[in-house]
């Protein structure tokens, strides 16, 4: 048995698979104050539900791999509750986190503050010691600084300390010399040094994440540690593994060196997976949204997930590969508001899951977005979670009819179809963000759409953003769990290497080449993966001569072995005419090489998704009930089917409008939309009138 593990803000995923069986599902509430509670908890309810049902400490025995996706060091950062921090930098540079780029983020917003740095001023000290660009010694360093600094830090009682030197990706040693003092000085302080984290040039960049990652540094092995003493005390002995960024996995061993990986643990499942459903539908491409409790996440994938190589947390810049994924506080706790100016807003505060929207009846007064879709019809209030939470809908109207209905002079459905409304749009925004401004068309692919809110919102997302095409899988509530067991042991390297593509030293080239590969070699094989089972994928971060930003693309092995500069020259203007629309001629723009960047995979086992039998499609045996629901075309209400999701199989179908039930979610197919079940047990839904599409799948998909 293995099992995919996601803890997000309202709700733990469980995704368990066994050979031979049908893969189970399972959601339980997160628990903030320890998350390693609800993982206990939810595992304790898996054994329950075995048939025949086993023990807590037998199922946890049976089980071979866990692989773990946790939001700890997101919340570390979005909540400020990391660990006390100090920094060593090179004297003169101590306000580089206040600085960074000297770029204001919003540039005609006169009255915009600036980031708090994650470490605070008087904890940020100077040393002695320059290096210049090419890493020669200008200045020794001054172990005096070191050791006054750690005086300091010693008596502020400083948890975790970050070294990060002017310079030191060309040459490590000043890093590693007062890394050494440290270390001896302040054993049981958590330590980072830049440059074995990330040797590469741009200092506010290394330095901004070599401080994230110090300061969720302790959050994270606290956490860990709590988990392993939980999973070792109810008899687990298999291996554990946790998400990465960048979609891989990792020990926790690692992890605890590099939390700064984690920071998108949680939802990283989530764009390997949706290409997995797509790839059935004989797709190489897809859109991924995923809208839990919290937050709504949009990724998209061609060919692979859409990786980037630097990203912001909380405006907090880490320049370590990761997905490209965006996230939005709309999820189904969105709080509803009005603003100053008599508008109605949604998020990004959310009630999470305690005390969660008004309906939960655990003291919430606010109105959120599961408020306005219980309102709507969309929700059964005695089947919410399989009827394991009981919905209010008194509480639900009453506090849309304080908050949002007397305030705006409408009545409480159209306050509830308003938020609705709103939601979807700032959904939809941010799916315009990953897709139009990375210069692709939303429309040309097809929407996997996943959480347990998504599906139903998605039909009005799609019709915002014209997409004709969505996918819900069987698996949606909890599609990152599944992608934690689709994921390979990945880890990135990277190198600075400034020189000209026209004039590159290639036996140079090749040695940092095989240097990164050897160290990624090395963790694969410590992590159990046979070397000939491990695959090392080449990129280089390339501008034309004085531009001012990079471009990252794929560089194939062969081109670095056999000199070939036009192959890499090819595919560098290949990428930048599809990200700015145009490429310059070598002789006038020179190709300049930055980095060098090199991913280490070591490929796991993955579970093979079964199969339906093909069934009329007539999904009348299937139905439920009737149920009075709003119909976002018309504006109205309207009767629908209601269908037991768990009863519906490939090869039915159900024209929209209606609705389709599971424990774990709910589908709401418009009015604009027909549905139908592929081999893989996902609803798929087409727009009205696509027959063709419909016929394909029922031949062709799977």
């Amino acid at each position: 048995m293995k099992i995919g593990i996601d803890v997000g803000g309202t709700f733990t995923d469980f995704f368990l698979v066994k050979d031979g069986e049908a893969p189970r599902i399972h959601k339980t509430l997160s628990t903030p104050e320890d998350p390693s509670i609800a993982v206990i908890a939810g595992l304790n309810d898996l054994a329950g539900m075995m048939e025949p049902a086993m023990s807590p400490e037998d199922f946890a025995g049976a089980l071979e791999t866990i692989v773990h996706g946790t939001t700890v060091t997101t919340n570390a950062t979005l909540t400020r509750n990391g660990a006390k921090s100090a920094l060593l930098t090179t004297k003169g540079l101590r306000d580089a986190l206040e600085m960074r780029r000297g770029i204001r983020e919003e540039q005609y917003n006169n009255r915009y503050t600036n980031v708090v740095p994650l470490v605070e001023r008087y904890l940020r000290v100077g040393v002695e010691g320059r290096l210049d660009r090419n890493g020669k010694e200008i200045e020794a360093l001054n172990p005096d600084d070191i050791r006054d600094a750690i005086e300091l830090f010693k008596k502020e009682k400083v948890e975790a300390i970050s070294i990060c030197f002017m310079n030191a990706f060309a040459n490590p040693e000043h890093e590693q010399a007062a890394a050494e003092i440290v270390r001896k000085e302040l054993p049981d302080a958590y330590l980072t040094v830049s440059t074995d984290l990330l040797p590469s040039i741009r200092f506010y960049e290394r330095i901004s994440t070599t401080a994230l990652n110090s300061y969720v540094g302790p959050i994270l092995s606290h956490y860990l540690g709590q988990l392993k003493n939980r999973l070792k005390d109810i008899g687990f002995g298999g291996v554990l593994m946790i998400m990465q960024s960048n979609g891989g996995v990792m020990s926790p061993e690692i992890a605890e060196k590099k939390p700064a990986q984690t920071l998108l643990s949680g939802p990283a499942g989530g764009p390997g997976a949706g290409l997995i459903y797509a790839n059935a539908h004989n797709q190489n491409k897809c859109l991924t949204v995923d809208m839990g409790g919290t937050s709504f996440e949009a990724s998209m994938a061609v060919d692979s997930p859409i990786m980037v190589n630097d990203g912001d947390i909380d405006r907090h810049r880490i320049a370590l590969p990761m997905l490209g994924i965006h996230t939005i506080g709309a999820g189904g706790g969105s709080v509803g508001w009005i603003d100053d100016g008599g508008l109605l807003r949604m998020g990004p505060e959310s009630a999470g899951a305690d005390p969660g929207p008004a309906c939960y009846q655990k003291g919430g007064v606010k109105p959120a977005t599961t408020d306005a879709n219980l309102v709507l019809g969309y929700l059964n209030p005695g089947f919410f979670a399989g009827g394991k939470i009981e919905l209010d809908m008194d509480a639900a109207r009453a506090a849309i009819d304080e908050h949002i209905a007397k305030p705006l002079g409408m009545s409480i459905e159209e306050a509830a179809a308003g938020m609705y409304r709103i939601a979807c749009n700032n959904m939809a925004q941010g799916v315009r963000e990953i897709t139009i401004k990375r210069g692709f068309d939303p429309r040309e692919f097809p929407m996997i759409v996943a959480g347990g809110a998504g599906p139903l919102h998605s039909c009005l997302i799609c019709n915002e953003l014209e997409i004709p095409f969505q996918i819900v899988p069987r698996e949606s509530s909890i599609l990152c769990a599944v992608g934690m067991l689709m994921g390979d042991l990945k880890h990135d390297f990277v190198r600075t290497f400034v020189s000209p593509l026209r004039a590159v030293d290639w036996d140079k080239l090749k040695a940092v080449f095989a240097e990164m590969s050897a160290e990624g070699g090395e963790m694969l094989t410590e992590e159990g993966i046979a070397p000939e089972e491990q695959e090392f994928h080449l990129k280089f971060d390339c501008r034309y001569q004085k531009q001012y930003h990079e471009v990252s693309f794929v560089v194939p092995t062969e081109a670095v072995e056999n000199n070939d500069s036009d192959a890499i020259s090819e595919a560098f203007k290949a990428e930048h005419n599809r990200l700015y629309g145009y490429s310059l001629e070598e002789e006038a723009s020179p190709i300049e090489i930055i980095n060098v960047r090199v991913q280490a995979v070591g490929e796991t086992d993955k579970p093979v998704l079964q199969t339906d039998e093909r069934v009329d499609a007539d999904p009348s045996a299937a139905k439920k009930e009737e149920r009075s629901v709003y119909i976002p075309e018309t504006q109205e209400f309207e009767t629908v089917p209601i269908y037991d999701g768990h009863k519906l199989s490939y090869g039915h179908r159900i024209p929209g409008p209606a609705m389709i039930e599971e424990v774990t979610t709910a589908i709401f197919v418009s009015s604009s939309f027909d549905c139908i079940v592929d081999k893989l047990g996902s609803f798929v839904l087409y727009a009205k009138g696509q027959e063709d599409l419909i016929e394909a799948t029922l031949e062709g998909a799977a």
